[in-house]
């Protein structure tokens, strides 16, 4: 201590500050990390061994080798080297640079639905917010003062451009967490580690690399990085360090001056990557129910509504089967509520339905969509799901075939559906279409006839309930009999009214003999 102290006197570097801050290389074999290399996809392992024949250096990064670590096989691979973009779009033959702000490569594999994407990007040197170039503004409002920048933040720390190339060592620094800056050579199968990554992995911790507050100004995104990483391996173990998690709500207000179509992007994969439920459990675990973007707090807010919870639980059961899922549908179902009593209090006005449902279609959409990026294709699509509605009550004419048609049906269809799991439709009405959809012409002939005949047989029924109830004379007491039943007394009625005299029965044939009198006797 008394050392250190001289030291300080004297202007000479303590232990503390000659430590490397960039962290200690180490190197593990596979017997140490144990990492499977039939998980790793071969399109990735191209890219580097491409890379490397070149001459460069080059690893699989980030989350990837996480998920490796873990004995997961990873959706995306990500590629990083000591290549420039410009040298590594000259290797491959379908290759496009992206991004101003910070300019990677994009590798296409295959075309269609079919094509895989490999990100390659540079390593980037670790600078200091002193070392870069101040800017006025923020994300928003900076773009022409960026130009010609490599490296330049805000008057908040904000990172704004980061093309600045360096060693490995400080591209593993400026990565956020340690479990997601280790790199992975698939050929050697050796990992590299700066920030004891495989140590927290195997703690089942989240640690910010650095100081959590200063990440977090840099790039106010990560605070949803965070809550994203602890809801997706939370079902691990993995939880947020202490130290990380604290500033999250002190630095939630960094989020204001992000743009919303970003922020609309990390909303989407909180919600759309497999653990929809998880996210909005940690924010409220977090203490950020509310604040990171309205669209979001609304999620948070109707997570216990039956119709957005089941669709939280239907998205992440497709992500976990692999099958694709689209933000038209989530947002749709999580802004029915809102269609729906804005299309009925139109209708109580006097609106007709159709134009009734559209106006109210268009005021949610500019409430809580707001101006995004791709919101023309996104309201098209929410649109035309959420029109469809009204329309599988109506079973008649040719409109049954015309729906099955539809681009959109299916999703259509499955938004329906899910209406009738909470008991918003009727399961039976859900049934007839499923089979109608997936049963052949002459099948669908004969189903229509049904619903016809149901049609006619209703309307008839209706319509005997609407003709007024007449009570008939049954006839023998119409036309009198030989002993009809003495009529009820007075006492019995309970009135005073004199007693009726009974009329004798004429002959029919008019003539004397035996038949009574027409007359009485008064």
């Amino acid at each position: 201590m008394i050392k250190t102290f001289i030291d300080k006197l004297l202007g000479k570097p303590t232990a503390r500050s000659r430590k490397n801050p960039f962290g200690k290389r180490e190197e593990l074999p596979a017997s140490v990390h144990g990492i499977n290399p039939e998980l790793v996809d071969d399109r990735a392992i191209d890219v580097v061994r491409t890379l490397k024949n070149a001459g460069f250096e080059a690893y699989i990064v980030g989350g990837a080798v996480r998920d490796l670590l873990l004995g997961l096989r990873p959706k995306d691979f990500d590629v990083a080297t000591n290549a420039s973009p410009e040298e590594v779009k000259r290797l491959f033959r379908r290759a496009f640079i992206i991004g101003k702000r910070f300019r990677i490569v994009h590798v296409v594999y295959g075309r269609g639905r079919e094509h895989e994407v490999i990100e390659v990007s540079t390593f980037r040197a670790f600078l200091d917010n002193s070392q870069a170039e101040q800017v006025s503004g923020n994300e928003r409002t900076s773009k022409q003062q960026l130009m010609g920048m490599q490296h330049a933040v805000d008057a908040s720390g904000r990172v704004l451009r980061d093309n600045v190339w360096g060693p490995q060592d400080q591209d593993a620094t400026r990565r956020d967490f340690t479990i997601n800056a280790m790199y992975y050579d698939p050929q050697s199968q050796v990992l590299v580690d700066f920030h004891k990554g495989i140590q927290d992995a195997h703690k089942r911790v989240l640690r910010m690399i650095g100081d959590p507050e200063q990440r977090y100004r840099e790039d106010p995104v990560r605070i949803i990085r965070a809550v994203r990483f602890g809801a997706k391996l939370a079902h691990l173990g993995f939880k947020l360090e202490a130290k990380t998690a604290k500033p999250l709500v002190a630095c939630e207000p960094l989020l204001h001056d992000v743009p919303q179509s970003r922020l609309f992007d990390e909303m989407l994969k909180l919600l759309q990557t497999g653990h929809a439920l998880a996210s909005v459990a940690q924010l409220q675990k977090l203490g950020l129910a509310q604040g990171i973007y309205p669209l979001l707090d609304v999620v948070v807010q109707r997570a216990s509504n039956p119709l957005v919870r089941a669709v939280l639980q239907d998205t992440d059961r497709r992500v976990a089967e692999g099958k694709a899922v689209a933000p038209s549908f989530l947002l749709a179902c999580l802004l029915w509520q809102d269609v729906q009593t804005g299309w009925q209090q139109r209708q109580a006005s006097g609106e007709h339905a159709f134009p009734a449902l559209q106006a109210a279609i268009d005021e949610v959409f500019e409430q809580r969509i707001g101006d995004i990026s791709g919101r023309g294709k996104l309201a098209a699509d929410m649109r035309e799901i959420w029109v469809m509605q009204p329309r599988f009550d109506k079973r008649s004419g040719s409109q049954p075939f015309s729906m099955v048609a539809h681009i959109r049906f299916r999703a259509g269809f499955d938004f329906f559906r899910l209406r009738s799991d909470v008991g918003d439709v009727s399961e039976e009405l859900v049934d007839w279409w499923q089979e109608f959809y997936a049963t052949d012409d002459a099948r669908r002939e004969d189903m229509m006839a049904q619903v016809r005949e149901e049609m006619r047989q209703a309307q008839r029924a209706q319509q005997r309930k609407a003709q007024p109830t007449v009570h008939r004379v049954p006839k023998a007491q119409a036309a009198g009999s030989a002993d009809p039943a003495p009529p009820a007394s007075d006492e019995a009625l309970g009135t005073d009214a004199p007693k009726k005299r009974r009329r004798r029965r004429r002959n029919p044939s008019g003539g004397a003999g035996d038949a009574p009198a027409q007359h009485g006797d008064d």
